[in-house]
């Protein structure tokens, strides 16, 4: 009889065993940064392009600390070409081949919207390099226009959507 118990938990443990999931590679993101389109009636100030950097450093440094994704670093040769490009939510896909030359599996940019100085919002799009297809696209409204609120407001928007 114990034998029949210690057979019949040994197979469980095996079936258990065979059946556990191997830990998944990461995806690899190709991260262009975030650009602004203020459609406000008042002009761009240098804090607001300065918090688009801010905002691109959260999302790096959270997709980066996740367990589902690598952010893959920019070469030089890339920086060139979007130095002379257009901006990426105009270039025609151009982000897709920049991530495929540097062998990402998910290409990443986003856009702020500066309605007014008080309301604002956050936009961050993944698409698949592979299929071309949108891998994820949401955005956030915010309230204030502080480091603090941009923070925030992208923060909440990964935490609570791309990572959940």
């Amino acid at each position: 009889m114990k034998l029949r118990y210690l057979s019949l938990a040994l197979a469980g443990a095996l079936l258990l065993g065979a059946g556990a999931p191997a830990a998944a590679e990461k995806l690899k993101v190709a991260f262009f940064g975030f650009e602004l389109l203020n459609t406000s009636a008042e002009p761009t100030k240098p804090e607001e392009l300065r918090r688009l950097d801010m905002i691109g450093d959260v999302v790096t440094v959270m997709l980066s600390k996740s367990d589902r994704f690598e952010i893959v670093p920019l070469t030089d040769a890339v920086k060139e070409k979007i130095a002379k490009s257009a901006k990426i939510t105009g270039c025609n896909g151009c982000q897709i081949d920049w991530a495929k030359e540097l062998g990402a599996d998910l290409t990443a940019w986003g856009r702020v919207q500066k309605v007014s100085n008080l309301i604002l919002n956050e936009n961050l799009y993944m698409e698949s390099v592979k299929d071309r297809r949108p891998y994820f696209v949401q955005s956030v409204d915010i309230r204030g226009n502080t480091d603090v609120s941009w923070a925030r407001g992208m923060r909440y928007l990964i935490e609570n959507n791309l990572l959940r």
